[in-house]
């Protein structure tokens, strides 16, 4: 037993929850980030502002009726599952024959897991990664065994558990989405407060609003929770963090927090608070919607990426919106002023509100908020 730990070791396969469930989860945020919304934002791009090269037909796979055109949007989309797998096997450090063979494995895994493909990716990308690093650099024919051993394990993998996953992950999504529907304040708040928290915590909200498809009222409400935790920590820390402060939180990530969460978990209050006001209205009030990539309903205001999905899905819903149901729409002024009020000026005055009755309490001092930047 012994030898076989330093054999891990030596292989750097270390079975932890920060490896599996913080850092390859984050990495799958990113690799969704760099294929599926970058290609919705080229499509819409194009679409909404008339830019011809970007609605281009550039590439034809198939023949005849079965012929299916890309544009460079369609190609980055059509690039997640790769995308998620090789972002994955970074983050395990995987050597270059492994993390190479990861593009097959999860082109494959995103197409078995269905609507539910990059929750799939997320665990075969993990398997075939670690079975690829087992055997990488231990035999004299290397460049043969390793890329076979990563993509036969993982695409064998992918046939065993891809489609169970993928329906699973999309059975619960349909559920939260259901839900929300049917009771939308109740639900506003749940949806908005969880996913807002998991935003701030070493986990990628991202990731698991993409891996349930979350889209629709319920997409709106993780919107809210996560802009209620970005701007809320970014404006009621600005004493103590500044100009500097409010665009690292505000359109970066409130994550920064975390170590002085730790130190003082009464400083998470009053943006979590800020967001059990802002789903149910976000829902009831408002009826925002996230009708864009799933991915975006988890990102709040980093890089303004949640609002760019909202208004993605109003004129370009996503696939996984239609298929909810959802279609195109021209937005009106209630649906501009909604998403204003509910992405930035709601969740800015009700955290600062808040976050000044706790320091008056005496549970929020000076300096508790202080970044180290």
């Amino acid at each position: 037993m012994a030898k076989f730990k330093e054999f891990l070791k030596r292989k750097d396969i270390i079975v932890s929850s920060k490896r599996y469930g913080i850092d390859a989860l984050g990495a799958m945020a990113q690799g969704l980030f760099c294929t599926l919304l970058v290609g919705t934002i080229l499509n819409t791009l194009g679409q909404q502002l008339g830019i011809g090269f970007l609605n281009e037909v550039i590439v034809t796979v198939g023949k005849g009726d079965g012929a299916v055109g890309y544009t460079i949007g369609g190609l980055a989309s059509a690039m997640v599952g790769p995308g998620i797998a090789i972002a994955i096997g970074f983050a395990l450090s995987c050597p270059p024959l492994v993390l190479f063979s990861l593009i097959p494995v999860g082109f494959a895994a995103n197409a078995m897991g269905g609507a539910g493909g990059p929750l799939a990716v997320y665990f075969v990308a993990i398997v075939a990664s670690e079975f690829g690093k087992l055997v990488s650099k231990e035999t004299k024919v290397d460049i043969l065994v390793t890329p076979l051993v990563t993509i036969l394990v993982g695409i064998g993998f992918a046939a065993l558990v891809a489609a169970p996953i993928g329906a699973a992950a999309n059975a619960v999504g349909q559920a939260i989405m259901w839900a929300t529907e049917l009771q939308p304040f109740l639900m506003g708040i749940a949806v908005s407060v969880l996913v807002g928290i998991a935003l701030t915590l070493p986990i990628s909200s991202a990731a698991l609003c993409a891996s349930f498809g979350l889209v629709g009222l319920a997409g709106g409400a993780a919107v809210a929770g996560c802009c209620a935790q970005m701007v809320g920590f970014a404006v009621m820390s600005f004493r103590e963090n500044r100009w500097g402060g409010l665009v690292a939180q505000g359109l970066g990530t409130s994550m920064l927090q975390m170590p002085n969460i730790v130190k003082n978990p009464r400083i998470w209050i009053p943006p979590t608070l800020a967001s059990a006001i802002t789903g149910p209205l976000a829902t009831c009030l408002f009826r925002l919607k996230m009708n864009g990539a799933a991915v975006n309903s988890g990102m709040g205001t980093c890089g303004l990426c949640g609002q760019i999905g909202v208004w993605t899905g109003w004129f370009n819903p996503s696939e996984t919106a239609l298929k909810a149901g959802e279609v195109a729409m021209t937005p009106g002024v209630m649906d501009w002023v909604g998403l204003v009020l509910i992405c930035f000026v709601l969740p800015a005055v009700l955290s600062f509100v808040f976050c000044e009755i706790l320091r008056k309490i005496g549970w929020i001092k000076d300096g508790d908020l202080k970044l180290a930047l």
